[in-house]
């Protein structure tokens, strides 16, 4: 009983699989402009937004002139734009960003830059919060790690992703199927993230959210009312499925590698899978608590994001 109050606690905390922002910052010699979209889901409980926001980003050195942030209802966003000015021109830009301290602990912020006809980005989250924007092309090195690092975040960043890998060792009845369910669920995620960009769908993230809130109620409720059913590998390809459109949105929005995003995020939720299996020997005694714990956490947070 303890675990499942906690778990719905944490409820709000972890809300959010697809939790994600994006900026684009423009730099003319000594000033730059920044423009932020941030969904509208993410500031629901951020006070005093259009401070707030913009306090939680950076650039050392520069000193904001002006700033101003209003909502598009029509797209879901909330958008900023805020000038910067520095004492000379620069040539390369340190930044820090905060963003997962006042949205979620696994929000992530893609920040393209630009200046005179050179490009540069990073990506921030609750492990990287400082980069430098040096506009010039990336090592293959620093693309791997970057994109590879991106792979693992999407993976485990969340402890909703953590939960979901929980109930699949739990659904698991020996260890031979947890090998099938892992792989049936990896192969789900991979299909999905390859067939989506030659459809005409495009799923919104709310739709997202709450498509995985059920993959954790549905799995708990085979452990606790369907003990004994067959096919359970079929039922952990199509979760992954489901799973996989988170991917597929971030892989959009990055234009990142699939091969190395998705090979980092196989190899990061195997080794979670490993280790949550010898955790779930000790406590295999209750696993229908933890099973009821598990479905009323996906049924709170499937009701939060219809809300949301």
């Amino acid at each position: 009983m303890k675990l499942a109050w906690l778990l719905l606690a944490a409820v709000p905390a972890w809300a959010h699989v697809m939790s994600m922002s994006s900026g684009d910052l423009t730099v003319d010699g000594a000033r730059a402009h920044y423009l932020l979209r941030m969904p509208l889901y993410e500031i629901t409980h951020v006070s005093n937004p259009d401070q707030t926001l913009l306090e939680h980003i950076r650039f050392i050195g520069a000193r904001m002139v002006k700033h101003e942030c209003h909502s598009e209802t029509a797209g879901g966003s909330y958008l900023c734009s805020a000038d910067y000015e520095w004492p000379a021109p620069v040539e390369r830009i340190d930044v820090e960003c905060t963003f997962h301290s006042v949205t979620v602990p696994n929000h992530v912020h893609l920040l393209r830059a630009e200046m005179g006809g050179k490009r540069d980005e990073a990506i921030f989250d609750l492990s990287f919060t400082r980069a430098t924007l040096r506009f010039r092309p990336p090592t293959k090195t620093e693309i791997a790690i970057t994109q590879a690092g991106a792979g693992i975040v999407l993976a485990l960043g969340g402890g909703v992703q953590v939960l979901f890998l929980a109930a699949l060792v739990l659904a698991a009845r020996s260890r031979r199927e947890l090998l099938v369910l892992a792989g049936m669920f990896l192969a789900g995620q991979i299909a999905c993230v390859l067939i989506m960009p030659h459809t005409t769908w495009q799923p919104a993230a709310r739709f997202v959210e709450a498509a995985a809130a059920l993959t954790v109620a549905y799995l708990a409720v085979e452990i606790l009312l369907l003990p004994e059913a067959g096919a359970r590998w079929a039922i952990a390809g199509a979760l992954g499925a489901f799973h996989g459109l988170y991917f597929h949105l971030f892989l959009q929005t990055t234009g990142y590698s699939a091969p190395l995003v998705l090979s980092a995020t196989a190899l990061a939720e195997a080794s979670a899978l490993s280790v949550l299996a010898l955790l779930c020997v000790r406590v295999r005694r209750w696993t229908r608590y933890l099973a009821g714990a598990l479905l009323a956490f996906g049924l709170v947070w499937f009701g939060l994001r219809l809300r949301g």
